[in-house]
C-alpha cells in the first residue's frame, strides 16, 4: 500500500450481523495511505498480496470480519480482501464508524 492510495473499510459480523441481509446497521471508514504507519502500510501490501493472516481467536463466532478495499492512486483497479478482526491494524479498526440504515 502507498501513501496515495485510499482504504475503503466495512465491519461485517458479530452479534449484529452488520453489513448482512436486512442489517439495521452499517458500520464504514475510509483512509488514505498516508495516515498509516509504514509498517501498517507494509502489514496490509502483504495481505493484498496474499499473505495468510492469524487464525481468529478461539470462541470468536460472533467476531468482526474486515472488508478492506484498496484504491490505488494510479488508477489501477481496486482489490477487497476479507480479514477476520485480528489481522486488521488497530488505526484502521479505529476508522470505522456506524450508522443505523
Amino acid at each position: 500500500m502507498q501513501p496515495e492510495d485510499r482504504l475503503d473499510i466495512e465491519r461485517l459480523g458479530g452479534f449484529a450481523g452488520m453489513g448482512g441481509p436486512g442489517a439495521r446497521i452499517r458500520s464504514t471508514g475510509s483512509l488514505v495511505g498516508h495516515a498509516l504507519s509504514a509498517d501498517e502500510r507494509q502489514h496490509l501490501a502483504a495481505l493484498f498480496g496474499g499473505a495468510l493472516p492469524a487464525a481468529g481467536h478461539p470462541g470468536a463466532a460472533d467476531g468482526f470480519r474486515y472488508r478492506l478495499t484498496l484504491h490505488p492512486a494510479g488508477g489501477g483497479a481496486p482489490s477487497s480482501v476479507e480479514l477476520p478482526e485480528s489481522a486488521v491494524p488497530e488505526r484502521v479498526r479505529d476508522s470505522v464508524h456506524d450508522e443505523l440504515i
